[in-house]
């Protein structure tokens, strides 16, 4: 059994101390970085490519959890598993191959993830839910940080935690956007497994006890 994970998202981070907050993630209780990638495209804004992603992989001593928010990430995934991608998740809405997307993502060695926008129902995964590592659940619409968290977002983690069970899958559950201290609990109480959490670790007044409180909440394990 394991605990819940937690995962700050670099995109909160301050950019131009970026090694110290990597550094300050390292020796936290953080389970893993969390990056999103944007196209300007899939989403309005534009953030990290490979060759940022190589080197916050150099100086990163905890898995790279890469959220590929672009459109045709097919045409990518190897290079940003060279680039140190430890999981990879692609969106739902972006990929009309979804399943073949995921098994090229496996091919590579990396976990395949796959996320939902806040429109889209948890039930579209139920055909391939044995397939894929890692379901994110975005609880805010996706391209900007600081957003406030959609509780519409909490009855689907409930359903997707009924369709793993279901599964019997090994499945984990991520919830992306507005994600702190004031809605924590009730996420882990719907299913989830992966906290991300971006500006309640990074803007916090103590970013390495943000995160010990995110992983001190309740006594949530998991199979692995």
């Amino acid at each position: 059994m394991k605990k819940h994970l937690v995962a700050p998202s670099v995109l909160a981070a301050n950019f131009a101390h970026l090694e110290a907050d990597f550094k300050m993630v390292n020796e936290s209780e953080a389970d893993w970085f969390h990056v999103d990638v944007m196209d300007g495209r899939f989403v309005p804004n534009i953030s990290f490519g490979m060759d940022i992603i190589k080197t916050m992989k150099g100086i990163a001593e905890k898995p790279l959890d890469v959220h590929l928010m672009i459109v045709e990430p097919e045409k990518y995934i190897s290079r940003f598993r060279d680039a140190g991608a430890d999981v990879i998740t692609v969106h739902y809405e972006a990929c009309p191959h979804l399943h073949r997307t995921l098994q090229q993502i496996k091919e590579t060695g990396a976990k395949a993830g796959v996320a939902l926008n806040p429109h889209t129902p948890a039930s579209v995964l139920e055909p391939i839910i044995e397939d894929i590592d890692l379901v994110c659940v975005m609880s805010v619409n996706p391209g900007f940080g600081g957003q406030k968290f959609i509780y519409h977002a909490i009855p689907k983690i409930k359903k997707l935690r009924d369709i793993i069970d279901t599964h019997n899958a090994p499945t984990l559950i991520e919830v992306d956007g507005g994600v702190g201290l004031q809605n924590a609990e009730k996420i882990l109480q719907a299913g989830a497994n992966v906290l991300v959490a971006g500006s309640s670790v990074f803007k916090a007044e103590n970013p390495t006890k943000a995160i010990s409180r995110l992983k001190e909440i309740g006594g949530y394990t998991f199979h692995v």
